[in-house]
């Protein structure tokens, strides 16, 4: 599941999943994700921090509070750099923090680690 509010992003990242094999599921932001969210297995997360609705951070703690996503690994993928936020997003359940602009093959190096 890729979650962003621009959709360039989702563009990109989506192609590159595809690419590598992933099926992919789209989302706007963290409460459209959750919208999205119908039981069946998500192997994988990849969430921006900033956006409008429901932040990344708030996602994750959401999608953590669900014992069918509780063990889903997410990447966090956004222009935060500062260790606040990092650790932020680490106390709420991120795996990784992949900073914008990023290079697909880093992103899927880091999508191949946490994939099972």
């Amino acid at each position: 599941m890729v979650v962003d509010d621009s959709a360039s992003i989702r563009q990109v990242v989506g192609i590159a999943l595809r690419g590598a094999g992933y099926k992919v599921i789209e989302a706007c932001d963290g409460r459209d994700a959750l919208s999205k969210l119908t039981g069946d297995k998500i192997h994988l997360v990849i969430s921006d921090v900033n956006m409008p609705n429901m932040d990344g951070i708030t996602f994750v703690k959401e999608l953590k509070q669900n014992p069918r996503y509780k063990f889903t690994p997410v990447i966090m993928l956004t222009t935060e750099a500062g260790q606040g936020k990092m650790a932020e997003g680490k106390a709420a359940g991120a795996k990784a923090w992949v900073v914008k602009p990023f290079q697909p093959p880093q992103m899927l190096d880091a999508v191949a680690k946490l994939v099972m």
